[in-house]
């Protein structure tokens, strides 16, 4: 399972979690404004805007799990098993675009520049479930995505596809998006500040330690808890403006639903870890991650590369441990 949100200090932030028991092969990706991007069913896209972010590179095609573009928004998609539903291919000429759920991300990054036009763009899609290939089946996914102004989820339902406003800019998986937000009711009376006694005034009730006006605050790895978690860290933490204020406070966002091996079993003996951890300044186009092995944060830059070019530029992640001694 994985956690996405995003955060604003003087620039825009986006990122997340990718929780899961192996890893394909994950690389920081970047793909330059002249690379071709082949679709399924809409030919060639020869120019677009560049993008970095997380994949797997397969047939030299990048299967993004989490992208920014160079205009600043950002996007990510995570499990959405059991619910998500694709279309069949519509071969009508209603105008609208046969979109794999592979291509998602990569078609709507090349040509957005903002989630207004996000919008427009789906409204014009239909996404269908044509796998990228016979190893590679169609992943249930819904998405978030995001610019400095706002953030709306997109998630592919039996009865169609819903794009939700989402005013906490967080993500994770099931249930649906609007069941999660309706849960948040239930954690109302949460604050960061010490609770006072409302339970009865015959008894002499006092907070007896600090941190207690967040009693009750879920801290389990199922979905809904993590969207809690994450939605009341993230909305309450505060931080300088600076990048490095910034990135560090964004890590330690995510780092409040950290999976830790052996604590999520998914079948006998496979246990799901956080493989990485994203935090994407979009407002300069800076990839940072860190690793379930690596805590040491290290950074790829979009614009130190050639992006006028045709060919993508690969960074295999980094992932054994870096200790700085000190002594």
């Amino acid at each position: 399972m994985c956690t996405a949100a995003t955060y604003k200090t003087k620039d825009f932030y986006f990122g997340r979690t990718l929780d899961y028991e192996f890893s394909y092969g994950d690389e920081v990706t970047v793909t330059p404004r002249n690379y071709k991007i082949p679709f399924r069913y809409m030919g060639e896209m020869e120019s677009h805007y560049a993008m970095i972010g997380m994949a797997y590179v397969a047939e030299d095609y990048p299967l993004y799990y989490d992208a920014v573009n160079e205009k600043g928004v950002g996007m990510a998609g995570l499990n959405f098993v059991g619910n998500a539903v694709y279309q069949e291919v519509d071969e009508a000429e209603d105008g609208k675009e046969n979109v794999c759920q592979y291509e998602l991300i990569p078609w709507i990054l090349s040509q957005c520049a903002s989630v207004r036009e996000v919008r427009e763009l789906l409204s014009r899609m239909n996404l269908v479930g044509t796998p990228f290939s016979e190893q590679l089946p169609a992943a249930q996914l819904h998405w978030i995505i995001a610019d400095e102004k706002e953030a709306i989820t997109v998630e592919p339902m039996k009865d169609g596809l819903k794009v939700h406003e989402n005013p906490v800019g967080v993500l994770t998986n099931n249930p649906p998006f609007e069941q999660q937000m309706f849960q948040l009711n239930n954690y109302m009376h949460l604050s960061p500040r010490q609770p006072e006694n409302h339970f009865s005034e015959k008894l002499n009730l006092t907070a007896y330690s600090r941190g207690m006006g967040a009693m009750g605050l879920p801290g389990d790895l199922s979905s809904a808890s993590r969207f809690a978690k994450v939605a009341f860290t993230k909305m309450n933490a505060k931080s300088g403006d600076s990048e490095l204020e910034s990135i560090s406070q964004f890590f330690h966002i995510l780092g409040s639903v950290d999976q830790q091996r052996g604590c999520c079993e998914v079948a006998d003996g496979k246990y799901e870890i956080t493989l990485y951890t994203s935090c994407c300044n979009a407002s300069k186009g800076i990839y940072y991650y860190t690793t379930y092995e690596n805590h040491q944060i290290t950074a790829v830059d979009l614009y130190r590369e050639e992006l006028d070019g045709t060919k993508l530029f690969r960074y295999p992640l980094i992932t054994g441990e870096q200790i700085r001694w000190q002594n």
